[in-house]
């Protein structure tokens, strides 16, 4: 009897390790790249939605065309502009938040291959609990924003 119970107990522990972790429904829209010359880092603008009825937090970001994407935030204190890198921001149910400069962005370190205005780079933004939401950015010159 014993036996039985840690077998069942064991089959359904499989089964709920096994279950694939659903992503929030997050909507990103006009998403774009700011690069600058050479191996200087590049930073990622966007907006995003979470239409869902619970907030979701994003905790970092990946993508090929760079070495590391890191979340960051801009600011002004005493006068001085200042940046500096967070582990994670929220985006509350049915909130719209708006990454810009001055404000929430992520940091594009190391490019891997030089790129283009008008190129597209593919970034994965990833949540935390797991899963991630797939996003296209286009790339644009410095003075575009």
């Amino acid at each position: 009897m014993r036996f039985m119970s840690a077998a069942v107990f064991l089959g359904l522990a499989g089964l709920l390790l096994a279950t694939p972790v659903v992503a929030a429904e997050l909507e990103i829209s006009d998403a774009r790249l700011r690069v600058l010359p050479g191996d200087r880092p590049g930073a990622g603008y966007f907006q995003l939605h979470n239409p869902g009825e619970a907030a979701v937090a994003v905790v970092g970001a990946e993508t090929d065309a760079y070495k590391s994407v890191e979340l960051h935030m801009s600011m002004e204190q005493d006068g001085m502009a200042m940046m500096h890198g967070v582990e994670r921001f929220e985006v509350g149910p049915g909130e719209t938040r708006e990454f810009a400069p001055q404000g929430y962005h992520l940091m594009f370190m190391q490019p891997q291959a030089t790129l283009n205005v008008g190129d597209d780079v593919d970034v994965t933004l990833l949540l935390e609990g797991g899963g991630d939401v797939a996003a296209t950015f286009e790339v644009v010159s410095p003075a575009a924003l």
